[in-house]
């Protein structure tokens, strides 16, 4: 977990009492095998979708969405999405509070993370990434060619990338300057011409009672401990993603320029949904 934004306060005590704990029961053996379940049907069809498509995944990211869409079912965690999604070819941008992120924005979008390559080695979350056509990258200049010939076969192929230009997590109530460094791929000669990027919010609306951050995962909070906690909410919160407008490569004059003005849509769209979280 990238680790270069710190909360100034302590993360919330972690306590579980009797009802949590049966909650983390009731909860976690179905949510495990709806996600390996699905993991493992996922893998059988692309046994037969990969020498067949190739790159393209006409069937494989219909199972992900089930499975994120029923993931809040089963945790119960409400669910909500407003605004239009894109059809143009290009990509997605959030702000990243939690892994939960995952689940939100699969279970309406297909879509494809692009993440560091260490992630690509962590036991099970690696394992689901890879299957799931996650787009592995390196933070090497060396690279920086290869990385945007992998961009272009994948968005020429129509898959919608998605990644976090923050650079890390936070505790969901700001965003962090966004970093430049990705959306540079953007302005290649083969990309530019018909990219497009979706800013979007992603909006955690913690449980009646429980601090605002209560879905926030950041530095050095380990996953399984975050994990038993949103297991064993007596009530739990909302989660919100807000579409915004699609903006067009083309019309920016440079990296920056887009970068700020995706980081103003996810900004302002997070504020305002955060304003209207109803009273305790």
């Amino acid at each position: 977990m990238n680790t270069s934004w710190q909360s100034d306060d302590a993360p919330d005590p972690i306590k579980v009492g009797l009802l949590g704990w049966v909650l983390v029961v009731l909860r976690g053996l179905p949510l495990a095998f709806l996600v390996f379940g699905g993991l493992i049907i996922l893998l059988l069809v692309r046994l037969v979708e990969r020498p067949l498509c190739g790159v393209n995944r006409p069937l494989t990211p219909f199972i992900t969405q089930f499975v994120c869409r029923n993931a809040f079912r089963i945790l119960g965690v409400g669910f909500s999405s407003s605004g239009s999604l894109m059809t143009q070819r290009g990509a997605v941008v959030a702000n990243h509070t939690s892994w939960l992120d995952i689940f939100a924005l699969n279970a309406r979008k297909r879509i494809y993370f692009v993440s560091k390559a260490e992630v690509a080695k962590w036991p099970g979350i690696g394992w689901l990434a890879r299957a799931t056509g996650t787009v592995f990258i390196e933070r090497n200049p060396k690279k920086a060619r290869e990385q945007t010939e992998l961009f272009e076969a994948r968005l020429k192929a129509g898959h919608k990338l998605l990644f976090f230009p923050e650079g890390t997590s936070t505790d969901g109530l700001r965003v962090l300057p966004f970093k430049t460094t990705l959306f540079a791929a953007f302005f290649s000669d083969h990309l530019r011409d018909f990219m497009h990027v979706q800013p979007v919010s992603v909006v955690f609306h913690a449980p009646k009672g429980e601090p605002d951050r209560f879905y926030g995962w950041w530095g050095e909070m380990e996953f399984g401990p975050h994990l038993l906690k949103t297991l064993a909410a007596t009530r739990q919160g909302r989660v919100e993603i807000i579409y915004h407008d699609v903006l067009k490569v083309s019309d920016f004059a440079n990296r920056k320029e887009l970068a700020l003005a995706c980081e103003t849509a996810v900004r302002s769209g997070l504020e305002n949904g955060l304003k209207l979280r109803p009273k305790d």
